[in-house]
C-alpha cells in the first residue's frame, strides 16, 4: 500500500517508520530540521529498548510524493489549513484521507444518522470550507490515535508506551467499507492496533472525554497527568468536567460507559508524560483549543446541557493560550 504520512512529528513519525518497516511505500511530508535529519538519516523510532531505522521517502512539497492511496494526517486540527493548501498532489479518484487527531473533527457532521442530534456551527474547524474543497466529504475517514511520542532531536522519535500504540479508523457514515478494511490491516501487519468499530463518534467522544478532563487541567497547571491524580480538589474538578462531557456525548446519541478506573489520570510512566496541548503551550505552537474545548462546549450548548465546570475551564484556557498568541478566540 501506498501510504503518506502528513505531518510526521511524534506520533505520524511513529506510524512511519512501523508502516515502512512493514514493507509498505511510506513516505512523509516534514519540514525544517527533522525534514533534513530524516533525508539524511531515515527516520528513527525508539521504543521498548529497541531502535527501528527506516529510510521513507520525505519532502515538503507533496508534489514530490505522488498519488497515494491513503494519507494519514497527524496534523493537530489548527495545522490542517495547511494540508488543505498541499494536498491536491497526492490524492487520486480513489485515494483516502485519514484525519487522525484529537477532538472533534472538521467532517463530524457528514454521514451523520439522521436519529442523532444535529451538531453546532463546525466552520471554525473548517475555515471557508478549505478541507472540503481541497480534499472532499467522499475521501475522509476518522481516525483516533493512542499512543504517546516525543520527538528527542531531529529525525528520531521515542515511543513511551510500547504495549499501547493504536489508530482506530472509520467511516463518516459508520459502513464497514473495504477501503477501511485494507487500511486496518495494513497498520495491523505494522504492529499498530486497529480494531473495527461500528461507530466512529463513539470512539472520538471516548477519547475526547479525558483530553477535557484530564489534558485541560495539565494545561492550566503546568503539570504532567499523573499530578492530577495526587491532588484532591483537581480530582474532584476532573471528576465533574467528565460529567459534563458524557452528558454532552449523550445527549447527542453517543452514550459511553467508564468504568471508574478509565476515570482516572493515568500514572507511572504514561502519568509522566505531558499531553500535547501543554507541550505546544511550553513551546509557543497554535494550540488545538477549538477541537478539544471550545466544540465540545459548542455541542453542550446547542443541546441545552449546563456546564458550568467547562465554561469555566474553557475561558481560563482559551485566556492563557490567547495571552501567548497561541489561540484567538
Amino acid at each position: 500500500m501506498r501510504i503518506c504520512v502528513f505531518g510526521a512529528g511524534a506520533v505520524g513519525g511513529h506510524f512511519a517508520v512501523k508502516l515502512a518497516a512493514a514493507g509498505h511505500e511510506v513516505s512523509v511530508v516534514a519540514r525544517g530540521a527533522h525534514l533534513d535529519a530524516i533525508r539524511r538519516n531515515g527516520l528513527v523510532l525508539k521504543t521498548g529498548g529497541q531502535q527501528i531505522k527506516a529510510p521513507v521517502r520525505a519532502s515538503d512539497k507533496p508534489a514530490e510524493l505522488g498519488v497515494q492511496d491513503v494519507v494519514i494526517s497527524t496534523l493537530k486540527a489548527n495545522g490542517l489549513p495547511a494540508l488543505a493548501a498541499g494536498i491536491g498532489p497526492l490524492l487520486g479518484p480513489q485515494s483516502a484521507v485519514v484525519f487522525a487527531q484529537n477532538g472533534i473533527p472538521w467532517w463530524y457532521g457528514h454521514g451523520l444518522a439522521a436519529s442523532r442530534r444535529r451538531p453546532p456551527d463546525l466552520s471554525r474547524l473548517d475555515p471557508g470550507g478549505a478541507l472540503a474543497r481541497a480534499v472532499g466529504v467522499e475521501r475522509a475517514l476518522g481516525g483516533v490515535i493512542f499512543s504517546a511520542n516525543t520527538v528527542v532531536e531531529p529525525g528520531v522519535i521515542e515511543n513511551t508506551t510500547p504495549q499501547n500504540n493504536s489508530l482506530t479508523v472509520g467511516e463518516p457514515d459508520d459502513t464497514l467499507s473495504p477501503r477501511v478494511s485494507a487500511l486496518r490491516a495494513a497498520l495491523e501487519s505494522a504492529g499498530i492496533g486497529s480494531e473495527p468499530v461500528t461507530d466512529i463518534r463513539h470512539t472520538i467522544w471516548s477519547k475526547l472525554l479525558r483530553n477535557l478532563s484530564f489534558s485541560t487541567l495539565c494545561l492550566l497547571t503546568g503539570h504532567a497527568l499523573d499530578v492530577l491524580s495526587k491532588d484532591r480538589a483537581l480530582m474532584e474538578t476532573t471528576s465533574r468536567l467528565m460529567d459534563e462531557g458524557l452528558a454532552i456525548a449523550t445527549a447527542h446519541g453517543v452514550t459511553i460507559s467508564m468504568t471508574p478506573p478509565e476515570r482516572l489520570p493515568p500514572t507511572g510512566v504514561a502519568g509522566r508524560h505531558k499531553p500535547s496541548i501543554l507541550q505546544d503551550y511550553e513551546r509557543g505552537r497554535p494550540m488545538e483549543l477549538e477541537a478539544m474545548v471550545m466544540a465540545p462546549l459548542a455541542f453542550g450548548r446547542v443541546a441545552g446541557i449546563a456546564t458550568p465546570t467547562l465554561d469555566v475551564v474553557a475561558a481560563l484556557a482559551a485566556r492563557q493560550a490567547a495571552d501567548k498568541g497561541l489561540y484567538t478566540p
